[in-house]
């Protein structure tokens, strides 16, 4: 009878302990033992880093291809030597020489007729249908009108400044000193017109505004040249 109860207990403790079908240690009292999966497994390490060596080089390889076919005929396969934008306007500047040279400017079309200015086929078509309705008004964009202006107040300011200096180095420098706090602020007056004419203008005509100490050293030229 003892040993009969033995063989039940050993069989009890045996069966405390199995393993399930996902591969995770199952212990009685309802307490589970995961497994750690080995890093060997792991999806990153399937892939070595010569494969993506070669992806890289690979598409290295076409973005210079695409970049080499954007370069005129002359430069391919020597990009290295391309240092900038002027090694490629120089070729642009031979190839209208050699066309010159071999007369392909001759006989073009509309040869000795008076050049069409209606339109403007380079423009926005609504900026050149703007600039159409205010030419047959007679009047001229904004940005026309204020550099007209802006010419005209720095010729006026720069006039003034002369007469200013001549008070200059005198026994009383009162003349001087109030008429240049009164030039600072027309200074200041003219630039805030060139900054507002620089953001309406068409690019590449931009100006730049007045600087005190430029115009002053300037007239000091101007005085010792005379």
């Amino acid at each position: 009878m003892a040993a009969r109860f033995a063989r039940s207990i050993g069989a009890l403790s045996s069966s405390a302990t199995h393993k399930s079908p996902a591969g995770i240690d199952a212990v009685s009292h309802d307490v589970f033992k995961p497994r750690l999966a080995s890093s060997s497994s792991s999806p990153e390490s399937e892939f070595p880093k010569t494969n993506n060596k070669k992806m890289t080089d690979r598409l290295s390889g076409v973005i210079d291809v695409v970049n080499d076919r954007k370069l005129p005929p002359e430069l391919r396969g020597q990009r290295d030597a391309v240092r900038s934008e002027t090694d490629i306007i120089n070729v642009v500047e031979q190839r209208i020489w050699h066309s010159m040279e071999e007369g392909q400017f001759e006989n073009l079309p509309g040869k000795g007729k008076p050049l069409d200015l209606n339109t403007n086929s380079h423009a926005d078509p609504a900026e050149d249908t703007l600039y159409r309705i205010l030419s047959r008004n007679k009047c001229a964009p904004e940005w026309v009108e204020l550099n007209k202006e802006i010419r005209n107040r720095v010729v006026e300011w720069r006039s003034a400044l002369k007469r200013a200096w001549t008070h200059r180095g005198s026994v009383d420098d009162s003349a001087w000193i109030e008429a240049s706090e009164s030039l600072k602020l027309q200074i200041r007056d003219i630039n805030n017109k060139v900054f507002r004419y620089n953001l309406i203008v068409p690019f590449g005509r931009q100006m730049l505004g007045l600087k005190w100490e430029k115009e002053m050293d300037r007239l000091k030229e101007e005085s010792t040249g005379s």
